[in-house]
């Protein structure tokens, strides 16, 4: 026989203790394709080399449409890429305050968009916060030491 936690399939990704589906979960397994793709895969079963090559010489005749849609495949925009401009060493609260004073500079100079600059401020600021609960959890330490 089977028992309750077999029944009710917990341990799966997809439901709640009690086996019913999580919340925006529609119950499908993970990697489950939506069954328009599965169609389009099966339309175009065999046919992508056929495709891909008449999309290549549609690009080489000068398609400004399948030269956009190559390159994106050959060459995708980047969405994050390395920033470099000095930023001072930071291991207290107040090295953290002088960090994110040099990216409000370099923001302001145009060394770095407002974007990168909100990204490298959220890590500082993460850090910062890494710093101060290690510096809380040495002052418990050394206060429990003392007792």
């Amino acid at each position: 026989m089977t028992d309750e936690s077999e029944r009710n399939n917990v341990g799966n990704t997809y439901t709640d203790e009690s086996g019913k589906f999580a919340v925006g979960n529609p119950g499908k397994p993970r990697g489950t394709r939506h069954r328009v793709t599965r169609a389009v895969e099966e339309l175009l079963e065999g046919q992508s080399e056929a495709i891909t090559q008449k999309a290549v010489e549609l690009a080489l005749e000068g398609d400004g449409t399948a030269l956009r849609l190559c390159l994106e495949r050959i060459a995708p925009t980047r969405k994050d890429a390395p920033i470099n401009f000095d930023l001072p060493a930071i291991k207290s609260a107040e090295d953290a305050s002088e960090a994110a004073q040099s990216v409000l500079l370099a923001v302001s100079q145009g060394e770095v968009t407002p974007l990168e600059g909100a990204t490298v401020m959220g890590l500082v600021e993460q850090y910062r916060r890494v710093l101060e609960t290690t510096e809380l959890e040495r002052r418990i330490a050394a206060l429990e030491e003392k007792k």
